[in-house]
């Protein structure tokens, strides 16, 4: 619908290491990194499937664009990986981000797909970027253990005692919780990008 409507569309997901358990029938994950490595390899291509199946159901492109923080570090990394991203939402066709944890080492990996989506909004400029998760957004305290917890409708400026609502932990598959999309947040806001955070299962969201 967006791309239809002449927006240009970038997406940033993961998958990749779940997708590969899944098809080595593996029930966890394994900490040592060269193990995940082996499962990204499996699924990046299993993940990349289901999102080229998705959109070409719409007529619409996908391109596989994998990264560490090693290629935003230096300028001409950034200029390369700014100007494939930009040339590919040039020809309509719609980016699916996800870090290269084939790889990726702890030294150069961004760890997390909310600071990924933020790096890669200040990449290519966008006015916008949507953080979806599985709660409606920031609430005062986390919904899951206090029924008192109200939804923050509006956070004029991202402050340590907004972040300090946010330090629960992440879903049991994520890498992150609210607290690495505060710090998204953060990282995007300081260029200007207006952030929403949202329910990634809310009907038309």
């Amino acid at each position: 619908g967006l791309v239809r409507e002449g927006h240009q569309v970038a997406l940033v997901s993961s998958g990749a290491i779940v997708a590969g358990r899944q098809a080595l029938q593996i029930s966890r994950n394994g900490k040592d990194i060269p193990f995940k490595q082996v499962l990204a390899a499996v699924g990046q291509a299993r993940l990349m499937q289901i999102w080229d199946d998705l959109f070409s159901s719409e007529d619409l492109l996908v391109a596989q664009t994998l990264l560490t923080r090693a290629d935003l570090a230096d300028r001409q990394g950034y200029l390369n990986a700014r100007n494939t991203l930009l040339a590919l939402l040039e020809r309509k066709v719609v980016p699916i981000i996800n870090e290269n944890d084939v790889v990726a080492t702890e030294e150069i990996k961004i760890g997390d797909n909310d600071n990924l989506s933020a790096l890669v909004a200040n990449l290519i400029d966008a006015d916008l970027l949507i953080l979806l998760t599985d709660q409606l957004g920031l609430y005062t305290a986390d919904p899951r253990r206090n029924a008192a917890a109200t939804l923050i409708a509006e956070v004029p400026v991202i402050t340590d005692e907004i972040v300090a609502l946010a330090a629960g932990a992440g879903t049991v598959r994520g890498t992150g919780g609210m607290l690495t999309k505060l710090q998204a947040a953060r990282l995007a806001t300081e260029s200007g990008i207006t952030v929403v955070v949202a329910g990634g299962t809310t009907e038309n969201v």
